[in-house]
């Protein structure tokens, strides 16, 4: 009778969340699946025209969509280096003798509760109307200059927003992992000689691999969804310079009404995706240690 009970009480608390999900998720994306099989532009009383796998095979022609996937890919890869590095750093820096390592968390933490949307439009003025009246007052103006009207510089100056919201959540994930380890450990191997880094790289690196495991998962899968930096920011400018494969999407079906082209693209993004980050956890999932 009590295994009953607690079977309607997780009834009751799941299949709302499942419902919700399915609707929300599942049934759209399938619904999806089925538009990039299709041309059409979006209109309900225009006709659907089957195209088959046409929609698919016109990608790996399609300039402009691999230009963006050059931008993710160079964007991502910088991204997650920087964020688990300094998101890392600012863990060991206040989780040590830190005497305002309260007041630190906070500081480093408060960027990430920020909505990208906002952040972009915040370091738009910062990059554009900040930097260029330095520039001019100071005559520095071979690096104080509008960023975001040089392609290059565009695309550091958003690894650069990503990587200053990002790090402090990935801190706390970090902080989380260090503060598990146990005190009699690091006390062992101070005991035997070993040194900071000798502790660092060969006692709390392995002991922390499921910190750098959902870290690297988070930053992978964020860096090459960016969309919301990538709209306010940049707007995917100058030209198509900063355009990242989620703006593209968004992009071909919102803009040029190709609604099941941009369909297509959207299931091959996902689908490389999921293949990377699947890859990424099982190869550090390996390397988890077992206390």
């Amino acid at each position: 009778m009590r295994k009953k009970s607690n079977m309607a009480w997780y009834a009751l608390f799941v299949l709302p969340l499942v419902f919700i999900f399915t609707t929300v998720v599942i049934i759209p994306f399938v619904i999806g699946i089925g538009y990039s099989f299709v041309s059409w532009d979006g209109m309900p009383l225009n006709k659907k025209t089957f195209v088959g796998l046409g929609n698919f095979t016109r990608l790996f022609s399609d300039s402009r969509f691999l230009a963006s996937a050059g931008h993710t890919l160079f964007f991502t890869v910088a991204a997650v280096l920087l964020i688990n590095i300094l998101g890392l750093t600012f863990a060991l820096i206040v989780t040590g003798r830190l005497k305002v390592r309260n007041a630190a968390r906070t500081m480093l933490f408060m960027p990430y509760l920020i909505g990208g949307l906002i952040l972009g439009y915040i370091w738009k003025f910062i990059f554009t109307d900040v930097f260029t009246a330095i520039g001019e007052n100071t005559g520095l103006t071979s690096f104080f200059f509008s960023w975001l009207l040089h392609p290059k510089y565009a695309l550091i100056a958003m690894i650069i927003v990503t990587t200053w919201q990002m790090a402090g959540y990935i801190m706390i994930i970090y902080i989380t992992g260090i503060q598990g380890i146990p005190e009699d450990v690091t006390e062992a191997a101070r005991v035997d000689g070993a040194g900071f880094w000798q502790t660092l790289f060969r006692i709390k690196f392995p002991l922390i691999m499921p910190s750098f495991t959902i870290c690297l998962f988070m930053t992978l899968s964020n860096s090459f969804k960016v969309f919301d930096v990538n709209f306010s920011l940049t707007g995917g400018g100058p030209g198509n310079a900063t355009e990242m494969m989620a703006m593209n999407i968004y992009n071909e079906i919102f803009s040029l009404n190709n609604y099941g082209y941009g369909q297509a693209k959207a299931i091959v993004f996902f689908i490389a995706v999921a293949v990377i980050t699947l890859i990424q956890v099982s190869i550090t999932k390996k390397k988890e240690v077992v206390m």
